[in-house]
């Protein structure tokens, strides 16, 4: 994890409405195609090839349709008929039915009641195909509507969704007990938002802890838990806690980000475990993008500087 000011260097440029243009302006083409180590492409063509190669090699996988923090109906509504367009284009293709998206996509900004029909649209169509749906977690601020709206839909009868929690947060332990009393599915993650320390853990070793605290909470007691970190020492950790307890490795699984530690997903496959990959695809790849950076830091200067630098040549044409 990186220290506060470099978190918030990284997630200031993942807002950046300049650089998020310029970036789905010119693509993932020429100098940007550095942007393919972390995003599959911007097409559905793209992800499902992705996801083909992917099974190809034993793993398994989850699609994202990037975007995030919608402002208007209309878009909400363009990323909803988006994901039922996956949705149809995935189950003609065969490959793996299993997606993750964000709920400020579907509109929870703009109008909840109207985020909450999104996504019961797209549940309904993706229970009418066998998919499994997992919402993400975004940042703090999101958390207590993200999980009530979780609640009413799993309330309402839909059992193939999940949900992600977030181990930087102080209110995670309670989130976890939470789900589990429900019996839904969760995804550990550590948390790639900057928070203040009022509502989050801000050193590593801190986030660390909990984490690996709850993860253990989940495997001893938690319904087919996804440990998703690439921090090695947590999976050691992981790895030797279900053997002490023989808990079967078809209980849980491992998940890991496309495009990042491709040895690791092999090692963890190879060891007869299971992996899923999370797979992001489209036009709205530079947020996400930039997060992943932030593991990274030393990386951002020749990306920005491609963008910049692609924004100045066209100039000159």
């Amino acid at each position: 994890m990186l220290d506060v000011a470099s978190k918030a260097f990284f997630q200031t440029l993942s807002y950046s409405r300049t650089l998020k243009t310029l970036a789905s302006r010119y693509g993932m083409s020429g100098s940007q195609a550095f942007a393919r180590r972390f995003i599959a492409g911007e097409t559905i063509d793209d992800a499902i090839a992705a996801v083909r190669q992917i099974q190809s090699q034993g793993l398994l996988s989850t699609l994202d349709y990037l975007g995030e923090s919608v402002t208007t109906l209309a878009e909400a509504d363009t990323a909803t008929r988006e994901y039922l367009h996956l949705i149809e284009a995935v189950d003609r293709a065969g490959v793996e039915r299993n997606l993750s998206l964000k709920l400020t996509q579907l509109g929870l900004d703009v109008d909840r009641a109207m985020c909450l029909d999104n996504l019961r649209k797209i549940l309904k169509a993706a229970e009418q195909c066998g998919f499994f749906v997992r919402i993400d977690m975004e940042s703090s601020a999101y958390t207590t509507a993200t999980l009530e709206i979780f609640e009413t839909v799993w309330k309402l009868g839909h059992r193939s969704v999940g949900v992600v929690l977030q181990s930087c947060l102080h209110r995670t332990e309670k989130d976890v007990e939470r789900v589990n009393a429900l019996g839904a599915r969760i995804r550990l993650v550590k948390g790639a938002y900057r928070e203040p320390k009022t509502v989050a853990y801000q050193l590593k070793s801190e986030v660390d802890v909990a984490y690996v605290r709850m993860a253990k909470r989940l495997l001893a007691g938690g319904a087919y838990p996804a440990i998703a970190t690439h921090d090695e020492d947590i999976l050691n950790e992981v790895r030797r806690f279900t053997a002490e307890r023989a808990i079967s490795q078809d209980a849980y699984e491992f998940q890991l980000l496309y495009g990042i530690r491709r040895d690791l997903q092999n090692q963890l496959r190879s060891d007869g475990y299971r992996v899923r990959i999370y797979v992001p695809f489209g036009r709205e790849w530079f947020p996400y993008f930039m997060r992943r950076l932030g593991e990274r830091p030393a990386n951002v200067a020749f990306v920005v500087g491609s963008i910049l630098k692609e924004r100045t040549l066209d100039s000159r044409l």
